[in-house]
């Protein structure tokens, strides 16, 4: 199953690094935001993606293309022959398609740009500047009991998000995008999602997170997989630190590899 990630966006909220290169590539750890959410679905054998990019994409690419180089111990030979020789090869096993989805494409006209790339098969989807400690196999497992359109991950990060009207059992019965409300579940991203919902994006200017969701949801179409466990987005510079911390002291809930 293929996993696609939302990096598009100009990330205008952490705008002191995003001028640079976009949000997903901002570095925590030593490494983008972006390579840990690969890095964690790699941990559960999804190590196909596909990456919506836009704003700055060329920075993307360009990070790929040299990523078995950096990944290893290199040996130069000047002297004679100028040849180079690849020690230690620690890279992962991925295949990473990088689709540039537009400039001021919409997260809706995004996914729709990479509709050929999933080959109308189930895919995974997520954004590019958060992190979970979500159980993915179990996120799944869920989506394929309720055989809903569309199932994300419902977490309770506190105010300035979204919320979520969600009933027993987690069928949601009604989505609103960032409204001003206190506390409830919001979209955490971390879905799972079946190609029908092509069916439901028209074209670039179409945001995912109100009709095509908020549709599914008048229609029995969105489910949410609800988890108490950590979550984090990266939209600030506070929170860029704070992740960064949580890595200095070992403590970073979503790192599950060696």
């Amino acid at each position: 199953m293929k996993v696609v990630l939302l990096a598009g966006g100009y990330g205008t909220r952490i705008s002191e690094e995003s001028h640079l290169r976009p949000k997903p590539m901002i570095e925590i750890g030593g490494q983008p935001i972006l390579w840990h959410i690969m890095k964690y679905y790699s941990n559960y054998g999804f190590n196909e993606f596909i990456i919506c990019a836009g704003y700055k994409q060329h920075v993307i690419k360009e990070y790929f293309a040299n990523y078995y180089l950096h990944r290893s111990d290199v040996t130069f030979d000047f002297t004679s022959e100028n040849t180079m020789q690849v020690h230690n090869n620690a890279a992962e096993p991925w295949k990473v398609t990088i689709v540039d989805t537009g400039l001021n494409t919409m997260t809706g006209g995004r996914i729709k740009r990479i509709q050929k790339y999933t080959e109308n098969e189930t895919f995974m989807l997520t954004y590019g500047d958060g992190v979970s400690d979500v159980p993915i196999d179990k996120l799944l497992e869920f989506h394929k009991k309720n055989k809903r359109i569309v199932t994300l991950t419902a977490v309770q990060p506190g105010g300035r998000f979204g919320t979520l009207d969600i009933e027993n059992g987690g069928k949601i019965d009604s989505f609103a995008e960032k409204k001003k409300e206190d506390g409830g579940w919001i979209n955490g991203g971390y879905m799972v999602v079946e190609p029908e919902i092509f069916r439901r994006i028209e074209g670039d200017d179409i945001v995912f997170e109100r009709y095509p969701l908020e549709s599914c949801a008048r229609d029995g179409e969105l489910d949410a997989y609800m988890h108490d466990g950590f979550w984090q987005c990266m939209d600030t510079m506070r929170d860029k630190e704070l992740l960064e911390k949580l890595i200095a002291e070992n403590n970073a809930p979503w790192i599950k590899w060696n």
